[in-house]
């Protein structure tokens, strides 16, 4: 097997906060405060790295808490900072977790479901190295179902002297005949021709015995990788293309070439180090009013997740995952519970407050405009595809984001979000009718805009429906 190198994340130490800031600029419009902040809990990681490892390991993440109302960019920020590190990263919402002892999911769940998808992106990394090499290899397995070697089988009564020249002009004929099959093989001239290979099955839990049991996804994934060892799967022959058995071939041979022990080890690895998880609706765990039946949801949900934050050894199926230096984001609206009614200890591993703005009608004409996937760009996109030239002009743009915030003032603000609901519904008969649109360029102006969304804008209760 050859050697294989860990794939390493982003080179960090050329993004001055500054520079992470602009980067996140590209996709999320305003929230200046809360942009600083991440970029400086990211840097945080590379200054610490620097350090020695006796300090290294005294050095805690800074844990935020965001504040903002819904669709202003909350998510956006960490989910952008994630793929700008490539660090694992997971958002999970507050609300689903249950206290220790009662039926749903624990805290700790979201720890293992963090090392699951950071297993897959260092096992991506790897496969993309030997993809080649496996491809390759692929290639010589069809070749010798296309053309099978030739058994040798030597004659006792013959001296060596007499079959030898024959041996030597099969082998010249056959590697002739190969090298031609190879030829025809690469520029798909056989990818029509069937292949039959050798298919192992997957042995395993015969039905879900207890999937139905909520909160116990985790126990059956464990039994059905124990029991798999147990009951090897069956194997079973198929006939598939040639263009099909090489894409199948080629990710088997891959599989083969990767380390799955050096995959967990680099993958365990970056969870403790670089992994972020972004506590949504933290906000709906901040009560603690007091009533008579237990509170499986809320408080005792935050003592569940005090360890974890603070930092503690998580058991999952890959091995013990150190959480000491995960990096947690939460968010909440706090429209009704405050950040002072989370319990006092919580509220300590959570530092650094950051309040995100609502926002304006600038703010909106921006977010359609500016960012690399606006949304006006998305549909340009999308209608191109079926001869559609679609133009937004700029008193258009002001008209959408104008009725945007109309609607977001008289029903519930769901901040950027109503652009999507308006925008859609603005090109309903455009997307409707693409196809038969005997006029290709379509002008999307104040006044169509008006026209098409005025009688729903006007009807305070159409418009909660509808937009």
């Amino acid at each position: 097997m050859e050697q294989q190198t860990s794939p390493t994340p982003k080179n960090l130490d050329s993004l001055t906060p500054r520079q992470i800031v602009e980067e996140l600029d590209r996709y999320v419009i305003g929230q200046r405060d809360a942009k600083r902040m991440v970029a400086i809990a990211l840097r945080n990681r590379w200054r610490r790295q620097q350090l020695s490892p006796e300090l290294r390991d005294e050095i805690v993440p800074k844990n935020i808490i965001m504040i903002g109302p819904t669709g202003v960019g909350k998510t956006e920020i960490s989910r952008r900072v994630s793929k700008l590190a490539d660090a694992p990263f997971i958002k999970v919402e507050a609300s689903k977790f249950t206290e220790v002892g009662y039926v749903g999911r624990d805290v700790e769940s979201l720890i293992r479901d963090l090392t699951d998808l950071s297993i897959n992106m260092v096992k991506t990394a790897y496969l993309e190295k030997v993809q080649k090499k496996a491809e390759d290899m692929a290639e010589e397995r069809v070749l010798d179902m296309l053309l099978p070697p030739s058994p040798s089988s030597p004659s006792f009564e013959t001296t060596e002297e007499s079959t030898e020249a024959p041996t030597q002009q099969k082998q010249d004929q056959q590697e002739s005949t190969r090298s031609k099959l190879r030829l025809q093989l690469r520029e798909g001239k056989l990818d029509n021709r069937l292949v039959e290979i050798e298919i192992k099955e997957r042995g395993g839990l015969p039905v879900g015995i207890i999937s139905n049991i909520g909160g116990m996804e985790d126990l059956e994934h464990n039994l059905r990788d124990m029991l798999g060892g147990m009951m090897p799967g069956k194997k079973k022959n198929r006939r598939m293309k040639v263009s099909e058995a090489l894409k199948f071939m080629a990710q088997e041979e891959a599989q083969k070439l990767i380390d799955m022990e050096e995959v967990t080890k680099e993958a365990i690895t970056r969870t403790e180090q670089s992994g972020i998880v972004f506590l949504d609706e933290i906000d709906k765990i901040a009560g603690r009013e007091k009533h008579t039946g237990p509170d499986i949801s809320r408080e005792g949900v935050q003592r569940d997740l005090l360890p974890i934050v603070e930092g503690s050894t998580v058991n999952t199926k890959h091995g013990p995952v150190k959480t000491d230096h995960i990096l947690f984001i939460a968010a909440g609206a706090f429209h009704v519970a405050k950040p002072s009614d989370l319990i006092p200890e919580l509220q300590g591993r959570f530092p650094i407050r950051v309040e995100l703005e609502p926002l304006t009608k600038d703010d909106l004409i921006r977010i359609l405009t500016e960012p690399k996937n606006a949304l006006v760009k998305q549909y340009h996109a999308l209608l191109s595809t079926e001869g559609i030239a679609l133009e937004f002009t700029k008193d258009g743009i002001e008209e959408i984001a104008a009725t945007a915030v109309q609607v977001n003032d008289r029903t519930e603000n769901i901040g950027a979000r109503r652009l999507f609901t308006i925008v859609e519904r603005l090109l309903e008969d455009i997307s409707f009718e693409a196809q038969d649109l005997q006029e290709k360029k379509v002008v999307i102006n104040a006044q169509y805009v008006r026209d098409h969304l005025q009688s729903i804008v006007k009807d305070e209760d159409l418009s909660r429906f509808i937009l």
